[in-house]
């Protein structure tokens, strides 16, 4: 299995991106898929998770409101919209997929892509 993000970049202050994420797993619509964060010198964080099927998400306060999870199971892809963008949302940003559900902690994810960075500033 391999999961690859894209997408990141530089942004101001209130502005908009849209990660990808491409996962080369059969029945792919039958794993969650979840997006965590990692700024320097802070612990990883996961911010926003979406159920096998996609019936069910959950996100982080720090991105509720703000971000979107979603999957397209034909094209094996997984996206996280973000919107009204802060500095504090600066970091790398990875998504996993794993087998269980609910599922909020690291530790329920088995598969991870390398991250893509966002920087939010002015």
């Amino acid at each position: 299995v391999q999961l690859q993000a894209s997408g990141g970049g530089l942004v101001q202050p209130g502005g908009s991106l849209r990660l990808s994420c491409a996962v080369t797993q059969s029945r792919y619509n039958y794993y969650s898929i979840a997006w965590f964060r990692q700024a320097p010198g802070k612990e990883r964080e996961g911010i926003s998770f979406l159920s096998p099927l996609g019936s069910s998400t959950h996100y982080a306060d720090s991105v509720k409101g703000r971000f979107t999870i979603s999957r397209d199971s034909a094209k094996n892809l997984a996206y996280l919209q973000m919107n009204s963008l802060k500095p504090e949302d600066t970091a790398a940003y990875y998504c996993a997929l794993g087998t269980k559900w609910p599922a909020y902690d690291s530790v329920d994810y088995d598969h991870w892509g390398r991250g893509t960075q966002v920087t939010v500033s002015s």
